[in-house]
């Protein structure tokens, strides 16, 4: 990856840097071969870009893309499924009385990037930046269920679910999962589509299982899904340049 363009080589070096985290988790051996940084440089601008949340660390300890970034791109209303997600997440947890998220895949990580949490009570809370694995929960189930073959079975590799269970997704339209991720946590998420008709985020509710229930699903998937399918339908028509209110 070249480091060259704008002549100030530390946000060169930076961008290039950040540029490497759009594929995913890095080890810092991994951001050195991407950028082609001495190790101390690299291992300096990623510690310093944590420290301004443009990047963070996931359970692995590898570095990926932080909060930040997605806050900034809500902020220049360039993010519309940000900005409008936040009502439909609010009016969900109003409704099930439970917390709320929208999540994202990025490269081998599922990030929450907006979330509704109660406001009191036992809660199961996920912060906005979370970092969490792929390969258990019911987000991830629905990030990867409608992938490509090839990189649905390299997703299934090492997952707690199987190809059968994400054909059942499939067929349902909604995942739930129970103490899967966390113990004594469930959830159910169901998929938001873009223009193109791909999934591009899921929302999701979460909470214990003594409140949710070991078959959340048959209590909240018409809701989880209803939620999902509205925020497809607002991504869908709302125009570029307009924002949530």
């Amino acid at each position: 990856m070249s480091i060259s363009g704008s002549g100030v080589g530390v946000l060169d070096k930076a961008a290039a840097v950040l540029s490497a985290l759009e594929d995913g988790p890095q080890t810092l051996a991994e951001l050195v071969s991407a950028t082609h940084l001495a190790r101390p440089t690299a291992h300096r601008l990623a510690v310093a870009l944590e420290f301004h949340r443009f990047v963070t660390r996931d359970m692995q300890g590898r570095f990926v893309l932080g909060p930040r970034l997605t806050e900034l791109a809500a902020s220049a209303g360039e993010d519309r499924l940000l900005a409008l997600a936040s009502p439909v997440l609010t009016a969900l947890r109003d409704h099930t009385g439970e917390s709320a998220q929208l999540f994202r895949r990025q490269g081998e990580a599922c990030i929450c990037v907006a979330s509704a949490e109660r406001s009191s009570g036992l809660r199961d809370s996920i912060p906005v930046g979370a970092v969490l694995s792929m390969k258990t929960g019911a987000a991830p189930q629905i990030l990867l269920a409608w992938e490509e073959p090839e990189i649905l079975h390299r997703g299934l590799q090492g997952a707690g679910f199987t190809a059968t269970n994400l054909s059942a997704v499939r067929r349902r339209g909604w995942a739930q999962s129970v103490g899967d991720r966390e113990p004594g946590v469930a959830s159910i998420a169901a998929p938001v589509r873009g223009t193109d008709g791909k999934v591009v985020a899921a929302v999701a509710i979460s909470g214990p299982v003594e409140r949710i229930g070991h078959q959340p699903g048959r209590h909240h998937a018409t809701a989880v899904m209803a939620s999902a399918k509205r925020l497809t339908n607002l991504l869908q028509t709302t125009p570029q340049h307009s924002s949530a209110s």
